[in-house]
């Protein structure tokens, strides 16, 4: 029965024949279950010391770093009329093609020759400044005439008052003379009526000093008026050079006055002009509005403002541009008690909406279809929505996301943190314990935060 013979007697005895072999049949088919829960068992418990690792899951989309090439509206500066389109929705443009053309709406600017006209206000403007130089000089020439004259003047009555205190000086001299001869005269008289009194002097002699004497004093009279007089005389000559300084005072305040008004004019005439050049550069500025460009090179995905002679207001949208050429970035919203777990530089897998993937999350290294990220900025406030944004970049040391993204698309992301035995995360789950909190091995390492730019095509 135990086949260890050559000879089989397999052909003579059959062991369903056999009773015994039934049961013990019976019996080990009832054991084939248990052996299979026993090897699931045992593969499971082999498999709770497996590797696991940690992750966050969080939805986002894919978005860009750089503010130039977000889709941005195109906006008139001004408020116009519009009265041709250049382009159509979904139209490819470059930087400073033409979109649109638009009129003004306002009436200051409504004159065709609006142009000219200011022009010529401005040549006429520029013209009266020339005038003002030539009254400037004409003014000025005026008021050194009058200083010269004034010096003249006073010079004049410098040499007047000069001489009459010459005459003065000599007057004064003559003067003396007279009174010595006065008193001469006087003695003689004295001496001679005396002698005339003791009958040593006759009448006539006496009569003679007396006329001397009386002569003597009437030079002396005349020569103390004609002292007076030039005394007189210098002092009308003071008060004329006080009279002329007065004169001349007030006619060079008048011409300075002149000459100030004047130059004040030309100031203002100077304003004027200036005022008119900026006027006249605005109005060569706003033309260039009337027809409005595309800002940057992309697609023009929507026109706001549609048909013809619709009016646009000024800083009102018009149409969105998209760029063609962008870096790709993933936009994601945490909750707050996951935030303390993420640090810059952490690494992230993605899954991007359309891309087919099969991902499993404590395993990065068996999922397929999901791409690298690393984390390179975290808000340091909270959102509206009440999450903390982070925006993750793409991993360059990994393969690159696909061509096929655009701006806009949904991405799944699943920020990687420990390494744990899979018992260990199940427990944790079961507790509803957060994911052990860990710090970088290094914040020296650098972050490359610029993503290769996509072009579209």
């Amino acid at each position: 029965m135990l086949n260890i013979s050559k000879n089989s007697i397999r052909q003579f005895i059959h062991l369903t024949d056999f009773k015994a072999y039934e049961l013990v049949k019976k019996s080990q088919v009832k054991q084939a279950p248990l052996y299979v829960m026993l090897g699931c068992f045992v593969v499971l418990l082999i498999g709770m010391f497996l590797p696991w690792t940690q992750n966050i899951d969080a939805k986002g989309y894919v978005t860009t770093r750089q503010p130039e090439q977000h889709p941005q509206a195109i906006q008139s500066v001004i408020s116009g009329r519009i009265e041709n389109w250049y382009k159509r929705e979904g139209d490819h443009v470059n930087k400073g093609d033409t979109i649109l053309y638009i009129t003004d709406v306002k009436s200051e600017y409504f004159d065709p020759d609006l142009l000219e006209r200011t022009s010529e206000q401005l040549d006429a403007k520029s013209q009266s400044l020339d005038s003002y130089n030539i009254k400037i000089e004409a003014l000025k020439k005026q008021y050194e005439a009058l200083k010269q004259t004034y010096r003249l003047k006073r010079r004049q009555v410098f040499q007047k008052i000069n001489q009459a205190r010459n005459k003065i000086s000599m007057d004064s001299i003559d003067l003396v003379a007279f009174n010595s001869n006065l008193a001469i005269n006087n003695n003689q008289y004295k001496r001679t009526k005396e002698l005339y009194d003791k009958g040593l002097k006759s009448l006539s002699e006496l009569q003679e000093k007396q006329y001397k004497l009386q002569a003597a004093e009437a030079k002396v009279n005349v020569q103390q008026n004609k002292l007076i007089n030039q005394q007189n005389s210098l002092s009308i000559l003071n008060i004329e050079l006080l009279a002329i300084e007065q004169e001349y005072a007030d006619k060079l305040a008048k011409s300075e006055s002149e000459l100030q008004s004047a130059v004040s004019a030309k100031l203002e005439g100077v304003a004027n002009v200036s005022k008119l050049q900026s006027t006249l550069s605005n109005y060569n500025e706003r033309q260039k509005f009337y027809y409005i460009t595309a800002p940057q090179t992309g697609y023009l995905t929507k026109i706001v403002k549609k048909g013809i002679g619709e009016t646009v207001k000024a800083g009102a949208d018009i149409a969105i541009i998209v760029p063609d050429e962008y870096d790709l970035a993933v936009e994601i919203y945490l909750k707050p008690n996951d935030l303390p777990l993420l640090h810059l530089g952490n690494h992230v897998r993605l899954r991007f909406d359309g891309w087919p993937a099969i991902v499993i999350s404590g395993w990065p290294e068996s999922s397929t279809g999901v791409f690298g990220g690393t984390i390179v900025a975290i808000d340091q406030f909270i959102s509206n929505n009440g999450f903390y944004r982070i925006l993750i970049s793409p991993d360059e040391s990994e393969k690159a996301w696909p061509d096929q993204l655009r701006v806009g698309a949904g991405a799944e992301a699943f920020i990687l943190l420990n390494e744990v035995p899979v018992w260990y995360e199940v427990w944790r789950q079961l507790n509803g314990f957060p994911p052990d909190f860990y710090q970088p091995k290094t914040n020296n390492t650098e972050i490359k935060t610029k993503a290769p730019i996509r072009s579209v095509k």
